[in-house]
């Protein structure tokens, strides 16, 4: 079957409760930037979206849903990708600066991880793209490869 191809991710839309206090979250602790407001019939804004640094052309999106965010609680909808446990550990640093608790940096199924909540209290991953080496393939709740048969 011949299908089309992707040209990558639009947008990462995470439900939030207090719009406000997000957006002040997620630019202090990412650096998001809004460039585009979603106001409803009432000309109230209810959404934003806008540029994270290391993001590229995918934009974060932040939007009021209060049933969402409350189902997404304790969920991890997106890891964040960073290169290394260096940049893993950096940004433990900076959360750390800025007065975000988190994990202990974790040595993941394939490489390291990062885990922390943000106001609504969604997981949210940084994770590395460097392999750590480690077989953790027969640990629950841990990745293991399979054969895809393509």
């Amino acid at each position: 079957m011949d299908r089309p191809t992707l040209a990558g991710v639009h947008h990462v839309k995470i439900p939030v409760t207090d719009l406000p206090r997000s957006v002040d979250w997620y630019a202090r602790v990412f650096g998001f930037a809004v460039t585009i407001e979603f106001p409803d019939s009432d000309g109230v804004v209810q959404g934003v979206a806008g540029d994270v640094p290391g993001l590229g052309d995918t934009l974060l999106t932040l939007r009021v849903h209060p049933v969402a965010a409350e189902g997404c609680r304790g969920f991890d909808p997106v890891s964040f990708a960073v290169e290394g446990r260096a940049d893993v550990e950096a940004w433990a640093a900076h959360l750390d600066r800025v007065g975000v608790e988190h994990s202990p940096v974790i040595e993941a199924s394939i490489g390291w991880l990062l885990v922390f909540d943000d106001p609504d209290g969604i997981q949210l991953h940084l994770y590395s793209w460097a392999s750590h080496g480690a077989d953790q393939s027969a640990r629950a709740g841990y990745g293991r490869r399979v054969d895809s048969g393509s």
